[in-house]
């Protein structure tokens, strides 16, 4: 197939940029990399420099490359960052979102997988969490992928797109390669941030309270490896296009972690002292979040290769070795 991918050059991106073409798919990469890295977008692909805020601009691109189906990864998703600028995640994540949407209807391109989150269940109920769950976020970010989340609803109603939303919990780990992982500025993800620290980059790793009522104090989150994360988008595009009805899925490795439980086994898989320091908490951070991936497995057969916790730490130690200071 034909197919475009927005935030292509990020970090879960260009993972599912990377399996695409291994599918022998014909890829076309936009991203206006603000946060994306042109060297993480693989030569074989088609690299499109542009910004969705652009709809004049996303309406000649979709003419010119006829995309069969799209994947739509350009987002900003920083939890503490949307709650201090709501404004920049509502144009970003929901308008220019929009625009994409309205340009797929003129080019009556009928298929889209969307990058979601597990944020927009905010603080559970029950873990582990299905996707029929309550939805009530607890920060700005997690509501902007409810909202696009709605358009998408409607956009099946009114124009016939069919989509699949996948709800990430949190993507870790890198390509077992090592030529592609995890570069971000600032960096706000966990593994990364612990790994800087072992790498003598920072000289302590900050952790978000130890109040919480968990076994150690600490939030407990579900990881599932960047890698497992792409391949769930091949499978659920086959899915789309083959049956063609709108889904929203899970997509975790349904085991939880705490915060100090991910700091242990960076100490042993990087044999580095780590020193902590406790800082306060961030706000609209929930407890736990661990997902429930069964509907998933069920219904696309996808299972989860590489997310065991030793395996995401050291892929993601592999690629920092051998890009320090990232990409640039």
């Amino acid at each position: 197939m034909r197919i475009l991918v927005t935030g292509g050059a990020g970090y879960i991106g260009s993972h599912i940029v990377k399996e695409l073409l291994e599918e022998k798919h014909k890829v076309f990469v936009l991203d206006n990399l603000s946060l994306g890295h042109r060297r993480a977008v693989l030569v074989s692909a088609v690299f499109i420099k542009a910004d969705l805020s652009d709809k004049k601009k996303i309406n000649q691109i979709l003419k010119k490359y006829k995309p069969e189906a799209v994947i739509h990864m350009a987002a900003h998703s920083l939890v503490g960052e949307s709650m201090e600028k709501p404004e920049k995640y509502f144009n970003n994540n929901v308008l220019n979102g929009l625009n994409l949407l309205e340009a797929m209807a003129i080019n009556k391109i009928k298929y889209l997988i969307f990058s979601s989150s597990a944020a927009v269940y905010g603080e559970p109920k029950q873990v582990p969490i299905k996707e029929n769950d309550r939805i009530k976020p607890t920060n700005v970010y997690g509501q902007t992928k409810y909202v696009f989340e709605k358009l998408l609803e409607y956009f099946d109603q009114e124009y016939g797109l069919k989509y699949v939303s996948l709800r990430y919990f949190n993507a870790a780990g890198a390509d077992l390669s090592g030529q592609i992982g995890e570069d971000h500025h600032p960096e706000t993800h966990i593994i990364p941030n612990i790994l800087k620290v072992a790498l003598g980059q920072k000289k302590f790793f900050e952790i978000y309270g130890d109040d919480y009522k968990t076994k150690d104090g600490t939030c407990v989150r579900d990881y599932i490896h960047v890698s497992d994360l792409a391949m769930a988008h091949i499978s659920a595009l086959k899915s789309l296009t083959k049956n063609k009805k709108s889904k929203i899925y899970n997509l975790g490795s349904e085991k939880g972690f705490s915060v100090k439980e991910i700091l242990e086994k960076c100490i042993l898989v990087t044999k580095k002292i780590i020193p902590v320091r406790i800082i306060q908490r961030r706000a609209g951070d929930p407890l736990k979040l661990i997902a429930s991936s069964a509907k998933i497995k069920k219904e696309l057969g996808w299972k989860a290769k590489y997310s065991d916790l030793e395996t995401i730490i050291e892929s993601a130690w592999k690629f920092h070795q051998k890009y320090p200071r990232g990409y640039k």
